[in-house]
């Protein structure tokens, strides 16, 4: 069940809206050892290659943690193993853990970076990629590998990350958003057909893509781009590894 962009299920997702928020009220809608459902959340539960957020919820003077988030009907928490539970209509303060979703807001704008930059200095599409706060990977359909080529997208992502582009998030119709040239940079469409809006993540004057991440708000606040390794991963894909920091 949706309701609109900003929801899943019953929980309304405060972290689309606004991705610097860390701490926010609650209130628990459903809760039993396998997980707890809020009307609101702004814990990213995961998809797109980013990891889900942990974090706690404190509650009369009880904390429980969350280890992890599950998308079904509803947005599910998972609390940590042995933690309490707060009963249904229990009123929650959320935290998440602002060190790792940073890193990884940083990290996933750092991908996005590297999609646009590779896209327009050689043509390819992403055909996969997975993301750790810091470090990941991006697999591009690119058969031949031109001389320098790591160097020169290392020294081309950190051209970008100076010039501290805007990223802009925005949600558009389906129609809409097809409109936008190349919006999907992947070799298949990720976005599903009963997708009604779709979110997009805009690194100003560099790559727009349909998106449902967390992102920072400008390419400096990425920090330095280290290209660490270029695979090859045969028929043609290779797999660029970077590290982030700064």
């Amino acid at each position: 069940m949706s309701m609109g962009t900003h929801h899943h299920g019953r929980t309304a997702r405060l972290e689309l809206r606004d991705q610097t928020l860390r701490e926010w009220d609650a209130v628990v809608l459903d809760a039993g050892p396998e997980g707890i459902i809020l009307d609101r959340s702004a814990f990213y539960p995961g998809g797109g290659g980013q990891p889900p957020d942990l974090g706690v919820l404190l509650w009369q003077g009880v904390q429980t943690r969350i280890a992890g988030v599950r998308k079904g009907d509803d947005l599910v928490l998972i609390p940590a193993e042995g933690d309490p539970v707060p009963p249904a209509g229990t009123s929650v303060r959320g935290a998440v853990e602002d060190e790792r979703r940073t890193a990884l807001m940083r990290t996933h704008s750092g991908l996005h970076l590297l999609c646009g930059v590779v896209f327009r200095d050689y043509g390819c599409l992403v055909t996969g990629g997975n993301m750790e706060p810091l470090t990941a990977r991006m697999d591009f359909d690119l058969r031949e590998v031109p001389p320098g080529f790591k160097q020169a997208v290392e020294d081309a992502c950190n051209q970008e990350v100076e010039a501290d582009r805007r990223i802009d998030v925005r949600t558009l119709p389906r129609a809409e958003a097809f409109e936008i040239p190349d919006i999907v940079r992947t070799a298949t469409n990720l976005v599903p057909p009963e997708v009604e809006d779709v979110r997009i993540v805009d690194i100003v004057g560099l790559d727009t893509q349909a998106d449902g991440g967390t992102h920072v708000a400008s390419t400096r606040q990425i920090g330095r781009i280290t290209v660490a390794k270029v695979e090859n991963k045969g028929r043609g894909f290779r797999r660029l590894r970077i590290k982030i920091s700064g």
